[in-house]
């Protein structure tokens, strides 16, 4: 037997196994922890995880799973397959349990739970609900244990791994877990996919990062010493230190080869690590190569297939390969991988490329012949990649269509649009009865078919095209979506193909806010309207019935969503009709004096939770919950919400979980729960997908932030909410709170002018139109700026309270609650015109009082007790007005109401406290990152920095450049001036 290459001592990594244990310690308290172990190939990433999993408490469960890499890409999911199956071995009654009722959905990532199982329906939002569920899985199994899941060799994540775990470093979590992972850092080139996941982990708080360095010379010597048994002599320790430069596998390998072959003086690394391959028996060399192709892993009966070899030839052959430490075994027996990656791709390097395909060509023939060689869920994929690396394109194209339905049954969008892509690469190198004979592409859902005859059965250059399109919206990847569709367009055959793809060119510039999508939609429905009746074009009646809610809710978007139930119903399109007659009753809910709609929108909520179909499930729910606060029942709003998130939680509907939670928390700001609507938005924020209700949240925020008297913490909340809402979509309901809290914020800055012109740009823009819910309080908003230029001696802008008493005029308001913000803003505009009426505000407060609007009644106390401190009479009720809405302000913490109660009244009302500290406060600044701002605001240059931390110029300009982006600051003065204003540094 060789001697082992491997160091029996674990060498040095103090620093860095004390920042896993404190995560191990910390996880195993019930804080979950994630942690991502970055370093070169080589530098001993796994060695460390190792230490780590050998030192985890008692009763604690480990689950490995790496990337698996096949002929270049990653197969899908793959790590969290063999995690989960590591699970399901150790703790099967716990991972039945906790995926009870949801096996069909996670058996797309474990396919141990649903063997066998056919497809099952599938809706636009299952894979949002599939990364909800495995969540959900983990913190299951994480609550009466420490449960620590290994993702290793990220660097070769494909998509859906990569978007399963931002869901999993996002999501708020509970229990005791700890999610490690290992990625190469000196693979991660400019345009890594990895990259933004990475850059988006460096902005949270809940993730760490270790960051693995080389050995130096110290610890060199320790691992080679161990390796040989015996201290090197000095020159022997020179070498191996001086080209090794402190890679821990390089050490090994040096030791290794400087052992046996002392003579040998070898300029290329890679050279060395063929060397060992080399040293091997011709038929262990051969099983080596044909191994290397496989990918990471290969197993042991796929291997005896491909080399032709008898059992007892190939284990001899392997049991070289072992001993020599170039193969070793998986854990759970099953198959070999090579003990490092970077031996596997040198020896794939090493072959010519007509042994390279001829490799692949045995690999595919022999998976083909026998389907139980790979596991079912990897055999399509890996089908499509070796055909594709042995250049037989007409297989190739064939199993990419395959494949491309494979990924698309387990949600690896990602994965389906590079097999997808793939097929588009191969379609005209390969001839048209070969291209008539593919078989059939599952196309998205209510694609209309190309209507071809028996003799074609598969997809042509536009289905292609379509899908794909869909495939990469589903990655996240909207600009491969979009050039997508623009060729498929270009090859379009059939109006009603056609008005489908302009229909989701709408829906993905809306969606990446890239335009409104309406000239989309308009041609969506003239392709469509001469056509047959269809379940296409009743689809885009409802797109456009619902783009006039969103863009232009008044009597023309309630016309086109009556015209899409009628449709809808007319063909028996039941999820269609569920759809319009949910927009139907939000438009018409402004106006439901009644309360037919409301009535109908509860019918609607309840029959499409017996039918069971997440997408219209959602958004009744969210329609629901957000109808009830637009007419002031905040209380029903909340038990609504409740519900809602119960039911998203138990389908794993994560994305309208946020959407829901947002109108939570508007719910709760207006019952005066100001503390809880902080905590409903955190969960948004968590479960957020998408630049629109990331900007929600942020433009909540920043009301939050304002009311509670930190200007500063609003300003920056609103310039999140513009990066993440744009301009080029401006839906009222998105934008008219947005342009609301910024009037103000620009208010309290002295920057009148400027808040003027934010009034009239949204007055041009048709936001101060309506809906009363949105555009009313914004319109008070306004004339309260007037008032207090007034009061302050300036001159009101007589245009902009025109302007306001316009659009409140066309207002029909039919609840209570828009009753008493109409009084409100009566009283405001008499203010700004000279005429400050206690009346007004007592008529006010009379209107807020049974409402439960505390803050809303603050208000028109404060006003009242101003307008009567003014007129001179009756102090005592003036003060007593003043008192209560200090009381009632301090119990919300509304402490820039508190500072204008004190500036009216010092008598009246003691001086507000100072806000309370930002929750987020840090903007995920990490402990390095706060000592470089900290001198940032003293005025120190970055080589001055340089010196007092003791770290390289370089890295001190990277750690500049990660604060400015952290802070959203766009030079060094302006972070400094917010991290003393929001005491992340002090003064010098």
């Amino acid at each position: 037997m060789d001697e082992t290459v491997c160091s029996p001592v674990f060498v040095g990594r103090g620093t860095e196994l004390g920042e896993l244990a404190r995560a191990v310690d910390a996880a195993n308290r019930g804080q979950p922890q994630a942690v991502i172990v970055r370093g070169e190939a080589g530098v001993g990433k796994t060695r460390l995880v190792q230490e780590v999993l050998r030192e985890l408490p008692d009763r604690s469960v480990a689950a490995v799973g790496g990337c698996v890499e096949v002929a270049g890409d990653g197969l899908p999911f793959a790590p969290f397959s063999a995690a989960l199956r590591v699970l399901w071995r150790l703790l099967p009654d716990e991972v039945r349990a906790a995926s009870a009722g949801h096996e069909a959905l996670l058996g797309r990532i474990l396919p141990d739970l649903a063997p066998g199982a056919a497809p099952a329906g599938r809706a636009d939002d299952d894979v949002a609900r599939l990364f909800t569920l495995t969540a959900r899985l983990l913190e299951r199994l994480a609550t009466n244990r420490l449960v620590v899941l290994v993702i290793e060799d990220l660097h070769w994540a494909d998509p859906a791994t990569r978007e399963l775990l931002g869901y999993l470093l996002r999501a708020r979590r509970s229990g005791r877990f700890l999610l490690l992972a290992t990625l190469r850092s000196d693979d991660l080139h400019r345009r890594h996919p990895l990259r933004p996941l990475l850059a988006e982990t460096d902005r949270l708080r809940a993730v760490r990062r270790v960051d693995l360095p080389r050995f130096n010379r110290v610890e060199v010597t320790k691992q080679v010493t161990a390796i040989l048994g015996a201290q090197p002599e000095p020159p022997v320790l020179d070498e191996i230190y001086a080209r090794s430069e402190g890679n821990a596998f390089f050490v090994e390998e040096l030791a290794r080869g400087l052992r046996d072959h002392r003579d040998m003086r070898l300029d290329d690394l890679r050279d060395l690590l063929l060397v060992r391959v080399e040293a091997l028996p011709e038929h262990s060399q051969r099983i080596v190569r044909i191994a290397a192709e496989s990918g990471t892993v290969v197993g042991f009966p796929l291997l005896l297939a491909v080399t032709g070899l008898a059992e007892n030839e190939l284990i001899e052959g392997l049991r070289s390969a072992v001993l020599a430490q170039i193969l070793v075994t998986e854990p759970d027996g099953a198959g070999y991988r090579f003990r490092h990656a970077l031996v596997r791709e040198a020896v794939s390097d090493s072959l010519l490329p007509g042994e390279q395909a001829l490799i692949n060509r045995r690999y595919a023939e022999v998976m083909e012949a026998d389907g139980t060689l790979v596991r079912a869920e990897e055999r399509r994929g890996r089908l499509a990649q070796h055909w594709f690396a042995a250049l037989d394109h007409e297989k190739a194209l064939e199993s990419s269509v395959l494949a491309a339905n494979c990924a698309h049954d387990r949600y690896a969008y990602g994965e389906q649009l590079r097999m997808l892509e793939r097929a588009l690469l191969l379609w005209d190198r390969v001839a048209e009865p070969v291209r008539a004979g593919l078989p059939a592409l599952t196309t998205p859902a209510g694609y209309p078919p190309a209507g071809y005859g028996p003799d074609h059965r598969g997809p042509d250059r536009t289905d292609l095209f379509a899908t794909a399109a869909v495939a990469a919206a589903g990655s996240g990847d909207l600009d491969r979506a979009l050039h997508h569709l623009r060729a498929a367009l270009a090859a379009a055959t059939g109006p009603l193909r056609a008005a489908w793809l302009w229909a989701r060119r709408s829906q993905f510039v809306q969606t990446g806010n890239r335009g409104d999508g309406w000239e989309e939609l308009r041609t969506a429905r003239e392709l469509g309207c001469d056509q047959p009746p269809s379940a296409v074009y009743a689809d885009v009646l409802v797109r456009i019935a619902l783009w006039g809610a969103r863009h232009r809710p008044g009597p023309a978007s309630q016309r086109a969503a009556e015209e899409a139930v009628r449709y809808a119903a007319a063909i028996g399109a039941e999820e269609q009709e569920l759809h319009a007659r949910i927009i139907r009753c939000w438009l018409a809910a402004e106006a439901d004096h009644d309360g037919h709609s409301l009535a109908t929108l509860y019918a609607v909520r309840d029959r499409s939770e017996q039918l069971g179909a997440p997408e219209i499930v959602g958004s009744a729910n969210q329609t629901l919950v957000s109808t009830l606060e637009g007419m002031g029942r905040s209380a029903e709003s909340l038990a609504a919400g409740d519900h809602a998130v119960e039911l998203c939680r138990s389908l794993g509907l994560s994305d309208v979980e946020a959407w829901i939670q947002c109108n939570r928390s508007l719910s709760l700001f207006s019952l005066g729960r100001w503390a809880e609507a902080d905590d409903a938005l955190d969960e948004a924020a968590a479960l957020a997908q998408g630049c629109k209700p990331h900007g929600i949240v942020a433009a909540r925020r920043a009301i939050a932030r304002l009311l509670r008297g930190d200007v500063g913490a609003a300003r920056e909340q609103i310039g999140l909410a513009h990066a993440q809402l744009g301009v080029e979509d401006r839906q009222p309901q998105l934008f008219v709170a947005f342009t609301e809290v910024m009037m103000q914020v620009l208010a309290r800055e002295g920057r009148l002018a400027d808040a003027r012109a934010e009034f009239r740009r949204a007055d041009a823009a048709g936001l101060t139109a309506g809906p009363v819910r949105y555009a009313l309080p914004m319109l008070c908003a306004a004339a309260g700026i007037e008032a207090d230029a007034a009061d302050e001696g300036a001159d009101p802008d007589l245009e902009v309270l025109a302007a306001v008493r316009r659009a409140a005029a066309r207002f029909a308001v039919a609840f209570p609650v828009w009753r008493a913000f109409d009084q409100l803003l009566r009283a405001e505009l008499g203010r700004a015109e000279g005429a400050d009426e206690a009346g007004s505000w007592a008529a006010a407060g009379a209107a807020f009082e049974p409402l439960d609007r505390p803050y809303e009644l603050a208000r028109a106390l404060f006003g009242e007790g101003r307008a009567r401190l003014r007129a001179g009479g009756d102090e005592t009720a003036a003060q007593d007005r003043l008192a209560r809405a200090r009381r009632i302000a301090e119990g919300l913490g509304a402490h820039l109401l508190l500072a204008d109660i004190a500036a009216c009244s010092p008598e009246s009302a003691a001086a507000p406290a100072e806000p309370p500290a930002v929750r987020d406060a840090d903007f995920g600044l990490t402990p390095r990152e706060f000592e470089v701002l900290a001198l940032v605001a003293r005025g120190r240059s970055n080589r001055q920095i340089a010196q007092e931390l003791f770290i390289s110029p370089k890295t001190t300009s990277t750690h500049v450049s990660n604060i400015l982006a952290k802070l959203g600051a766009s030079r060094r003065t302006e972070a400094a001036s917010i991290a003393l204003r929001r005491g992340l540094a002090a003064p010098e």
